[in-house]
């Protein structure tokens, strides 16, 4: 079987489909709002002291350790989806990267950040323009006390930068393989904040189990993140578990094929290529999820080879437009969830229901 790891350029294609001076911050107009680094909601309820974290605080990831002596009162966040978890905690990010796919507004941020924003009563945050590469400059103006980095794919190189610029928590081993609960709770950790980003993710995990529960006939389904490329269906790629969308498909519901995890075997990447002659290989998989519209369908069951795949031919497909905010939540965070993910399952239940 012809199964290829990506190149590093297809990576970073594969990984983006995966994929503010003083402590008060003021608004566009010139309104004084939430204190940067102040939580706006109250703390859960557990006893007084529970949630402050000790100092200093160590955070081993792929680079080694980092050792944060303080609790950082201003954070910046970089590359995809950390900026929603000081969001989701009430604090106000000093600085964040743009979002650089699935906005459809102009805005540069993606709807659930910008409602975090707004809700936090900021219209204007600052974003870093990142996508040909880290905005250091930019970084370093926002004077940050630490850089939240848990899901993303900067270098050994950008990592001892950005480490001058203030202590950085970055991915746990692998680049953008950094799942939600890991990623939130990493991020959380670098703030000072480990007990409530713990809190949050128990608090998303019930509101999945709570969607899921709406869907019956998706327990128990086998399911995969597929990326075709329209033009040429000689080969296209498949997201290992270690990708977050892969394994988002799991908390709602869906079962890793058995194929898929064998082709997990024999890489260390998140996502394989594989050859159409190889198709007979995913016979398993009761469900497709991929980003499409009706004429990438009509493609795929017209294909000699692909359409013989039993999912594309009885249509259990989910296809998400292309470059749209739900695409951009199949990477999920811990504001994305909340907001997709009745969408989401509705597309998969109907994917569901037409396996027999």
């Amino acid at each position: 079987m012809k199964l290829k790891k990506i190149s590093v350029m297809m990576a970073v294609i594969l990984s983006v489909f995966l994929t503010a001076c003083s402590n008060t911050k003021t608004n566009s107009s010139g309104n004084e709002s939430t204190p940067v680094g102040e939580k706006t909601t109250e703390t859960p309820s557990v006893e007084e002291g529970e949630t402050s974290a000790e100092y200093p605080i160590t955070i081993k990831h792929a680079f080694g350790e980092t050792v944060i002596e303080s609790k950082p009162e201003r954070i910046a966040t970089i590359s995809w989806g950390n900026q929603d978890v000081p969001l989701a905690l009430g604090v106000i990010p000093v600085g964040i990267s743009e979002a650089n796919y699935g906005v459809t507004d102009g805005s540069r941020l993606l709807p659930w950040t910008a409602e975090g924003f707004k809700t936090l009563g900021v219209e204007n945050p600052v974003l870093f323009s990142d996508t040909d590469g880290l905005d250091y400059e930019a970084i370093s103006d926002s004077q940050p006390d630490v850089i939240l980095a848990a899901y993303s794919g900067i270098t050994q190189d950008e990592y001892n930068l950005l480490s001058e610029i203030a202590p950085v928590v970055a991915y746990p081993t692998l680049a953008w393989q950094t799942l939600w609960r890991d990623q939130i709770v990493m991020d959380a950790t670098g703030m000072g904040m480990k007990f409530d980003g713990e809190v949050l993710v128990a608090e998303l995990e019930q509101l999945i189990g709570d969607e899921v529960a709406a869907y019956p006939q998706i327990a128990g389904k086998s399911a995969a993140f597929f990326y075709f490329n329209p033009s040429d269906l000689g080969k296209f790629y498949i997201y290992l578990p270690t990708d977050p969308r892969a394994a988002y498909l799991t908390d709602l519901g869906l079962k890793v094929p058995e194929s898929v995890l064998e082709m997990e075997k024999t890489s260390d990447s998140f996502a394989l290529e594989i050859s159409a002659e190889n198709v007979d290989v995913l016979d398993d998989i009761d469900i497709i999820i991929a980003y499409g519209d009706a004429a990438l369908m009509e493609s795929l069951q017209a294909d000699s080879l692909v359409g013989t795949i039993p999912a594309v031919q009885r249509g259990s497909v989910v296809l998400i437009q292309d470059g749209t905010p739900l695409a951009a939540s199949s990477t999920p965070s811990a504001l994305s969830i909340p907001a997709t993910i009745e969408e989401y399952l509705s597309l998969i239940g109907e994917a569901a229901d037409k396996v027999k």
